[in-house]
């Protein structure tokens, strides 16, 4: 059984280095979309510990990020910062590692592309069992204004994305999911190795190997084929190459 618990402190994650973003820099916004705007940064990775095998869950920091931002996207309060768009600024002022920025360089990150909240995160495999955190921070005052952490089986990690998607929305006070979508999110079954395999044809792509992660995206469709996400970007990826 899932067991999903909330932390509620205020404490950061690891430290981070100086902020490297310019004073002059200003984010171009959308003054047609009076939505708050949200930025999902890639999540830091912690590891996988215990078991015989120490399994790779790198291409999990974006895999992570893009999934998270796909269940906020199912709440229309919501405008969600395309994450192409949000790497590009990450790269500009050479922060790759983006889960280990403090609140303060996350909130000018945000500010940057017009985001009124950032996430930022890790997550941790303890032997089969799975632990996110996520936490919120408010461009406006540049803190962190909630720490959630969610805690499951890692087979579980859709469903895990899923709460922890739930709980940022409460945390920034913004309308629920209608009760039909939220019903519809949480039956929805993906399995753990369409979610790495996902994860790892986006970090494929982001590198511009991207026959490679389309062959990948073909694998996910023809094996799980409910799961759209994959075929999403397959058809995008194909209509880039033609």
């Amino acid at each position: 059984m899932l067991h999903t618990f909330i932390a509620l402190t205020l404490a950061a994650s690891v430290p981070a280095p100086p902020s490297r973003i310019p004073i002059s820099h200003h984010p171009v916004l959308d003054t047609t979309d009076t939505r708050p705007g949200v930025a999902v940064l890639p999540f830091f990775n912690g590891g996988s510990l215990g078991g015989r095998t120490q399994e790779d869950l790198s291409a999990l920091e974006v895999g992570v990020q893009q999934m998270l931002m796909t269940e906020l996207e199912q709440n229309s309060a919501l405008r969600i910062v395309d994450r192409a768009v949000l790497r590009q600024i990450l790269e500009e002022q050479n922060l790759a590692t983006a889960g280990r920025v403090d609140a303060a360089t996350a909130a000018r990150v945000g500010r940057l592309v017009g985001a009124r909240y950032v996430i930022k995160g890790s997550f941790m495999n303890l032997d089969g069992q799975f632990r996110l955190d996520g936490h919120v921070v408010d461009t406006e005052t540049s803190e962190l204004v909630k720490a959630q952490q969610v805690y499951g089986r890692r087979r579980d990690l859709f469903h895990l994305l899923v709460d922890l998607a739930g709980m940022i929305t409460r945390d920034v006070r913004l309308p629920p999911l209608p009760r039909d979508v939220a019903t519809a999110r949480a039956r929805l079954y993906v399995p753990n190795e369409a979610a790495l395999k996902y994860s790892q044809a986006l970090r494929l792509a982001e590198s511009g190997r991207n026959r490679e992660a389309m062959e990948l995206y073909r694998e996910i469709v023809r094996r799980f084929p409910d799961y759209t996400p994959a075929g999403v970007r397959l058809q995008q990826l194909e209509s880039a190459a033609r």
